[in-house]
């Protein structure tokens, strides 16, 4: 009546699917992840609303590639998670980020470039450039709204 169909049997590794048979292809993917944060700013030498202290509630996309394992996994989610909470979100989340971050007007364009080469360097790591085959960040979106990002590409971060 409504399409779905429960599974009849669960499918068993070594049994149903062989552990070779787990890696489908040798391709280059992208993983991507948001997380969002809370953080006030205001801008130097701007004469707009954003020159008055203000806050917003910012959104960060990160964009990662590489190659899959034996497993067919190229990056955990949470792996990715761990990077964010322990590197960079720690400067960022319900901060005043003249205060935390280098120093900078807080753009989103200063902001997102930041962002890169925190994540960027985390994933050159000897640890993890070795769990990630080919592991690389291919960008980073930062929305300071809804509706309006900044975003930072590699090919522009390390070609420019």
């Amino acid at each position: 009546m409504y399409g779905f169909k429960i599974v009849d049997k669960l499918e068993k590794i070594d049994e149903d699917i062989q552990r070779d048979q787990l890696k489908y292809h040798s391709k280059r993917v992208l993983v991507s992840k948001e997380f969002t944060f809370d953080a006030a700013h205001h801008l130097h030498c701007y004469e707009g609303k954003c020159k008055n202290l203000h806050g917003h509630t910012y959104t960060a996309v990160f964009g990662i590639s590489g190659f899959v394992d034996e497993t067919g996994l190229m990056m955990d989610f949470g792996d990715i998670k761990d990077i964010w909470k322990k590197e960079i979100e720690i400067h960022l989340d319900h901060r005043y980020l003249n205060e935390t971050l280098p120093a900078m007007n807080t753009t989103a364009e200063n902001m997102v470039v930041w962002i890169y080469e925190k994540m960027a360097e985390s994933l050159l790591k000897p640890e993890n450039k070795k769990k990630y085959e080919g592991g690389r960040l291919e960008f980073v979106r930062l929305f300071e709204t809804p509706t309006s990002y900044a975003e930072a590409r590699r090919e522009w971060m390390e070609n420019e």
